[in-house]
């Protein structure tokens, strides 16, 4: 069989690339993951605490609220101990973004138009460029300038896109190119229609989202028709999955969209039935031990579980690791897609991390024996 399979193919916009600290954001670079802390940005220590949760998660950059100057007091502290760069979300004060960029955020998020004259867009400006600050420009359809809802009559895709030219044309006035864009919407035909027409008149990273998405089941489906069918149309260079649960969560589920559309892989893709009276095992519990058990687990792989033989096999073919629900509590265990071995119910599950801790380590030291011999060459 052929190895292309071009119904698999995303033909990624072309962006021009810039870089949010250490972190490149658009270009060829890969498509970041995103989330913003909940805690009081004035409680640094409590900040810092949930900051670590999502960087063990996988987030590539954390934005934090900084609507005080309070706030700001602590960004100082909390940039020094996170290891990703950090975004500072500012809204109306521009002077909160000048004590940010000298406090060492990475990026700011802020809307130039909103912060008053031209004199005050400079001084934000001229605070980003001397400290390194990328600026990320965030439309959202719930609070869209007066003008332009005057003239369109309610939030439309024209609407939220006019608004992010504008705002970019204040930056690029002067001299400003550092910046990446969203245009978010709660509603995901709003928000999707706004982003296309986007991509096609701005060469900048474009940040992705679905804006106050809902809870942690109706968001992560909100999200994932509305990032996923962008980033399947090669549109997004970065996304942020907005739900009502912890920030960690946002990171998870932006990585599950990630891994099902083939763009970036990170830690285990399970593949699973839904369980059925064939079940040769419990399914549902299985799986959701496996998934708290392996969230350590940084490699990429896949895992199958399947309750029974009519369809485990052929996916077992298909994946690093597999087990398939067999008769009298004894299940066969199939490695690299090859029947191996079997084991019994009661221990399966430890059986499996077990496959699965070993699988990543192999995984990971070939990587360093392949870069040894990289740098060798």
């Amino acid at each position: 069989m052929s190895s292309i399979r071009p119904w698999r193919t995303i033909e990624r916009r072309r962006s021009r690339q810039i870089m949010v600290g250490d972190v490149a954001v658009g270009g060829d670079a890969p498509v970041t993951v995103q989330t913003m802390t909940n805690t009081p940005t004035c409680d640094a220590r409590a900040t810092i605490d949930q900051i670590r949760r999502c960087e063990e998660a996988g987030a590539d950059i954390i934005r934090v609220s900084c609507p005080d100057v309070e706030s700001t007091a602590a960004l100082r502290e909390i940039v020094r101990a996170a290891n990703v760069p950090i975004v500072a979300d500012i809204h109306f004060h521009y002077r909160r973004a000048l004590e940010a960029a000298d406090a060492g955020a990475a990026c700011l998020r802020i809307n130039p138009g909103n912060i008053g004259s031209a004199e005050r867009v400079r001084e934000v400006v001229n605070a980003a460029k001397a400290n390194g600050c990328a600026i990320r420009i965030g439309v959202n359809a719930g609070s869209l300038e007066k003008n332009l809802l005057e003239k369109y009559g309610e939030p439309c895709p024209e609407a939220l896109v006019e608004s992010a030219l504008d705002h970019i044309r204040l930056l690029e006035d002067h001299d400003f190119r550092e910046y990446k864009v969203a245009v978010k919407a709660s509603d995901v035909f709003l928000a999707v229609a706004a982003y296309q027409q986007l991509a096609d008149a701005v060469d900048c990273p474009l940040h992705l989202g679905i804006t106050e998405a809902g809870g942690l089941v109706g968001g992560t489906v909100k999200s994932s028709v509305g990032i996923g069918s962008l980033l399947w149309a090669g549109i997004g260079d970065t996304i942020r999955v907005s739900l009502s649960a912890e920030p960690e969560e946002e990171v998870r589920v932006g990585y599950e969209i990630l891994k099902a559309l083939g763009i970036r892989n990170r830690g285990v893709r399970v593949v699973s039935c839904p369980s059925c009276a064939r079940q040769g095992f419990d399914v549902i519990r299985t799986v959701q031990t496996l998934e708290e058990r392996l969230q350590h687990i940084k490699t990429p792989m896949s895992l199958s579980v399947l309750g029974c033989v009519v369809n485990g096999p052929g996916e077992a073919r298909e994946t690093d690791i597999g087990i398939t629900g067999g008769g009298g509590g004894k299940h066969m265990v199939y490695l690299s897609g090859v029947t191996d071995h079997h084991v019994r119910d009661a221990d399966m599950v430890d059986h499996i991390v077990e496959l699965v801790e070993q699988k990543a380590a192999e995984i990971e030291a070939q990587a360093l024996v392949e870069q040894g011999l990289d740098a060798a060459e």
